[in-house]
């Protein structure tokens, strides 16, 4: 590396594409690795690498050969074992922006939004100041709003609450999709993770519970007071909430159980009653189920419902009363095609598709899948020994149960280059 002084602003850099030396594409930079030194400044140790698989994966900066605002260069020798922080590792992104600090030299508060990081001729990379955006005291956190100033990292001091730091987060980052969103808790530190559960709303938190891996939603969910976990779970998907309790220890379990609203947990007792493995395993037990007196209008003004996912909308399941599962007769599917191609007034037993053969209940999770692979379905309904409709399998719980354990965490790609350690 040039022993020349440089700076640079990590925001700038959030986003850059990564080289190696022939200017071959090795990933795109997600974060940077500090370490926290008492009352000096910190230094930079490392940066975060997406690599192709969206797997993150840490290069030292030994390993950086060149850094600006416009790319990254390193010398090509990358571990691609996933990123996990160690020790007193601190992510700028995942723990530093947002975080709110007391300037000095009035004792105003202040939020963090850039640090900037100077090289220094030995090479090292130390952090040297911030950019900040004061808040109005006595007027609200009114981020983004303030006067925004650049300041040595040594005229300010750690503010003692970071919580609203938390909330900050969640404001900027509102729109990122529940898997996006829970791959980002992943990159954080625990405290700062728990400290974003506390302020998501239980909704939102249900989503993003569901795209976790299982270690990390049991963790989550078990550091929640009980009547706030019973609530989370409420607000999932019945057999998302069946997988969860189902890792947790039976008594707890059955707490929370007691604690949900009666036919929420219901639907949830039902599902776990189903040996692994089954259809009525990974089966959701609120499809849409209409009469065959319904018409094209009513199915269309059903599956138009925000909280549907697509595969759930793209069929209506025809059933005699009563209409809940376990349902009277199962008659037949009417897909979103036919719904689309068909009068708004038309009554859906006349449209009905009763060729398409249910699965039973006790049906292997291998049946499932050829079934629905052989017909190209997005859902197909599930059945018991008396013909009632109790659930349908959709396509992505289908893979999610299809899918190694991990594959939240782990994606086949290139071997591992090892370097015996972190910085080796």
């Amino acid at each position: 590396m040039s022993s020349a002084p440089t700076r640079v602003f990590i925001a700038r850099l959030l986003g850059l594409d990564v080289f190696d030396p022939a200017g071959d594409r090795v990933g795109r930079l997600r974060d940077v690795v500090v370490i926290p030194r008492g009352t000096r400044p910190p230094q930079a140790v490392g940066i975060v690498v997406e690599v192709p698989g969206k797997r993150r994966v840490f290069v030292p900066m030994t390993r950086v050969t060149s850094m600006d605002q416009s790319q990254i260069i390193t010398t090509g020798l990358i571990n691609l074992r996933r990123f996990e922080q160690r020790g007193a590792e601190q992510l700028v992104l995942g723990d530093i922006f947002d975080r709110h600090v007391t300037l000095v030299e009035d004792g105003s508060e202040a939020s963090i939004e850039d640090l900037a990081m100077d090289q220094q001729r030995n090479g090292d990379w130390i952090v040297s100041k911030l950019f900040v955006r004061r808040l109005l005291a006595g007027r609200g956190l009114r981020l983004r709003r303030g006067e925004t100033l650049l300041v040595d990292w040594d005229d300010t001091r750690q503010a003692a609450s970071q919580t609203r730091g938390a909330a900050q987060f969640l404001a900027t980052h509102e729109d990122l999709k529940p898997a996006d969103f829970a791959d980002a808790m992943q990159e954080m530190s625990d405290q700062r993770r728990f400290e974003v559960v506390a302020e998501l709303q239980d909704e939102r938190l249900a989503d993003v519970l569901q795209e976790l891996p299982e270690d990390d939603q049991v963790e989550i969910l078990s550091a929640l007071d009980l009547e706030r976990a019973a609530d989370v779970l409420e607000e999932m998907d019945p057999d998302d909430a069946a997988d969860l309790l189902a890792d947790l220890p039976a008594e707890k379990a059955e707490e929370l159980l007691q604690l949900m609203e009666p036919d929420e947990a219901e639907d949830v007792r039902r599902l776990l009653q189903y040996d692994e493995g089954t259809a009525g395993s990974v089966m959701t037990p609120v499809p849409v189920v209409l009469p065959p007196e319904a018409t094209v209008a009513e199915a269309l003004a059903h599956v138009r419902r925000e909280e549907l996912s697509p595969a759930l909308a793209s069929a209506i399941f025809i059933c005699r009363p009563p209409l809940e599962t376990p349902t009277g007769r199962y008659l037949g599917t009417v897909h979103i095609q036919q719904l689309l191609r068909s009068a708004p007034p038309e009554q859906l037993g006349s449209i009905v598709d009763k060729n398409l053969e249910p699965v039973q209940d006790l049906a292997t999770i291998s049946e499932v899948a050829h079934a629905m692979a052989q017909y190209n379905l997005n859902s197909l309904p599930v059945v018991n020994a008396d013909g009632r409709l109790v659930g349908a399998v959709t396509v992505d719980d289908l893979l999610d149960h299809l899918l190694p354990d991990d594959w939240r965490v782990h994606e086949d790609g290139e071997p591992v280059k090892k370097f015996g350690g972190r910085f080796g």
